[in-house]
């Protein structure tokens, strides 16, 4: 049986920081000392709820089988002024990219993108104070002690948007995936039949002026995306990070490929103001089995509206172009630092 990985990219989860622990009221005992003096010991603070960014993890899916993370208690105060330990805190590793939302607000918490830096969402209560914390010249045998305070509560939204340079977008079939298994060791699947991508795809390219960066195959937008349709609505979101658009137009296809490319150009900016004012490269794919006729239309298009300098064909069957595109995903990412 093969193991699928389930990508989920939007959960809902309640957080409890531990409560502090109980201040304690006691005496010591002595010899010698009738009245002996107050010695209980304050409460532990109760543990923080932390989350941290994971190189390792690409998906949310953890976090969907829990509803609820809870961290320790503190530890109750003793007599002979032992204080008590700090409850353990509870540390959620998740995928860098994730926002930490306020279910309620919707206010953004945090965004994580630094790989394993601490961030606290829910801080632990604090210890109730024991009597010894209490005598002063007035009171020097004070019978009471504090309550733990209740550690901060508070239900979160976390949204995975995917960190990558470079966003590949295209109609279904556009030949996304195979070029990602082919400049990367990613091994999406690959099929002749549309959403063979189900969920984002991501590879690291080593490019060849000997930087690396990291593209990601978003599954196939189709008209009407913005609204829902289709797959592509749910990804939308993961590109809006990254620094580059490589949009590809199939070029074996009979229908027009100027058509193709404002079908999806239409569906960045419905969606987002961000999406259309990225900077886009344009490839043509399956050069090697082109409808001539469709491509010199579309270069004519390109040329038109002052595209032709950022076009580009491509086939990752024969590897026909990849090297000059790759060039210059390079140089347009130097070039944005």
């Amino acid at each position: 049986m093969v193991s699928i990985m389930r990508f989920v990219d939007t959960v809902k989860i309640r957080l409890k920081a531990g409560d502090g622990g109980n201040g304690c009221v006691s005496f010591r005992r002595e010899k010698y000392v009738p009245m002996g003096g107050p010695d209980g010991g304050n409460g532990g603070a109760g543990g923080d709820i932390i989350f941290m960014g994971d190189t390792g993890k690409h998906t949310l899916l953890d976090f969907n089988f829990m509803a609820q993370y809870k961290a320790g208690r503190g530890v109750h105060g003793k007599g002979k002024t032992l204080h008590g330990k700090k409850g353990k805190d509870k540390i959620l590793k998740v995928p860098l990219g994730t926002i930490v939302k306020n279910a309620e607000t919707g206010e953004i918490i945090i965004d994580i993108t630094e790989p394993g830096k601490p961030f606290v969402i829910a801080k632990g209560g604090r210890g109730g104070r024991g009597n010894a914390a209490f005598v002063n010249p007035s009171r020097r045998a004070p019978r009471i002690c504090e309550e733990g305070f209740p550690g901060e509560e508070l239900e979160v939204v976390l949204e995975l948007k995917l960190l990558a340079d470079v966003g590949i977008v295209g109609f279904p079939n556009a030949g996304k995936s195979t070029f990602i298994s082919v400049v990367s060791a990613a091994r999406p699947k690959v099929a002749d039949y549309p959403f063979t991508t189900l969920v984002p795809n991501l590879g690291v390219v080593k490019g060849e002026l000997g930087n690396s960066f990291v593209l990601a195959d978003m599954p196939g937008l189709i008209e009407g995306a913005h609204k829902g349709a289709g797959l592509g609505i749910r990804f939308l979101k993961h590109i809006e990070r990254t620094k580059i658009l490589l949009h590809f137009i199939d070029s074996s296809d009979e229908q027009s490929m100027i058509e193709r490319y404002e079908s999806i150009r239409n569906e960045l900016e419905k969606y987002s103001e961000i999406l259309i004012r990225k900077e886009e490269i344009i490839a043509a794919t399956k050069i090697d089995s082109a409808n001539t006729d469709n491509l010199e239309e579309f270069k004519k298009y390109l040329k038109d509206n002052n595209k032709i300098d950022k076009f580009y064909e491509v086939s990752s069957i024969t590897k026909t172009g990849l090297s000059e595109l790759i060039k210059e995903i390079e140089n347009k990412l130097a070039e944005k630092g």
